[in-house]
């Protein structure tokens, strides 16, 4: 961790931005603000209708002169003014108010795993924008394995998953650094087009895209196994007519067709495993993998894991926060780092 521990603790506010979700911690308040990362914007005047939630409803819904934009793109900010605009109004005049009162605001933001220096100083700039005169970048591996209680600071070997919605991020970390990582960039939005793709392909149906969540729920009972129904009626519109029609999805093709994007993951973490020093693959055998991240919820994905490399593998409590109460942790000073005595002599 490049940011000590010291450092951190004089932060005020901790900022997740991600792809699909933002999530603001403030020091002794907690979590106050988790909402889906998006805006709509009037075109025509410029002036922003919606953010989170309501703005999410609107994606395939608007007319043309409103546009629905989606400012952070894999953990990255891709559009400053509209990603601080967001933030915002996400998080009201009130709070606003109450942290302006602070002589000198710091902030602790949520970077991806070898994140370029753009990327990084996009996710500054952003936050400078609101007021604060410091910004601490955190790796969000290491802000994740804090958040869902890794003992990233002991000697010994944790594994941590992050599978966010752009991209899938796999770490080994041992005396509170990153000692191997790999960042692919497949995450929740491939699984959700492959069942897009295949839905068109094999049954001429345009799936609207917030019908995949309801999909993969209804898809709960077996997702990636060979267990639940064999069936499940699918509504969306007929690629030739575009008139609304309902079909029978076979779950077991939907099951191959996931599974298509989630071979680049194993490999993934095949590659971190033989990059990683014999002595700690030693430990992750008993410890085995925790995963974090909304996409870490996807039915199956667990046991599918299991059975590619053999090591026991744990969801996260709350996997979807993990990132953002990890930095709220380092803020309220629950963590300290291991104290090594000197040696004498």
């Amino acid at each position: 961790m490049t940011v000590s521990l010291e450092q951190l603790q004089r932060c005020h506010v901790a900022v997740d931005l991600g792809a699909a979700r933002t999530r603001v911690y403030v020091k002794g308040l907690g979590l106050v603000v988790d909402e889906p990362s998006v805006a709509a914007v009037n075109t025509r005047t410029g002036s922003l209708i919606a953010v989170g939630a309501l703005a999410e409803q609107m994606t395939g819904r608007t007319p043309e002169y409103i546009r629905v934009a989606r400012p952070v793109s894999g953990g990255t900010v891709v559009d400053i003014e509209m990603a601080q605009r967001m933030l915002r109004h996400l998080l009201g005049d009130k709070l606003r108010r109450q942290l302006r009162r602070k002589p000198r605001l710091r902030a602790a933001a949520c970077t991806p795993h070898e994140a370029d220096p753009l990327a990084q100083r996009a996710t500054v700039e952003t936050l400078v924008g609101l007021g604060a005169r410091r910004v601490e970048l955190v790796d969000t591996l290491i802000a994740a394995a804090v958040g869902c209680g890794l003992p990233v600071e002991q000697p010994t070997a944790t594994m941590i998953m992050a599978c966010g919605a752009a991209t899938t991020q796999i770490a080994v970390l041992s005396l509170g650094s990153i000692v191997t990582a790999v960042r692919i960039p497949v995450g929740g939005n491939a699984i959700d087009e492959a069942i897009i793709q295949h839905l068109r392909q094999h049954h001429e149906l345009l799936l609207p895209s917030q019908s995949v969540r309801p999909l993969q729920l209804a898809l709960h009972g077996n997702g990636l196994q060979l267990t639940g129904p064999a069936l499940t009626d699918i509504h969306g519109r007929d690629v030739a007519t575009g008139l609304a029609r309902t079909v029978q999805v076979d779950t077991a093709a939907v099951r191959q067709a996931i599974n298509t994007p989630l071979t680049a993951v194993l490999d993934g973490v095949g590659k971190v495993l033989r990059d990683c020093p014999p002595d700690l693959v030693a430990d992750l055998a008993d410890r085995g993998i925790m995963m974090v991240g909304g996409t870490a919820l996807l039915p199956g994905l667990d046991q599918m894991l299991r059975d590619a490399t053999g090591m026991p593998v744990h969801i996260a409590e709350r996997p979807d926060v993990c990132s953002v109460l990890g930095l709220g942790a380092m803020l309220d000073g629950k963590i300290q780092p291991m104290v090594l005595n000197p040696l004498a002599g």
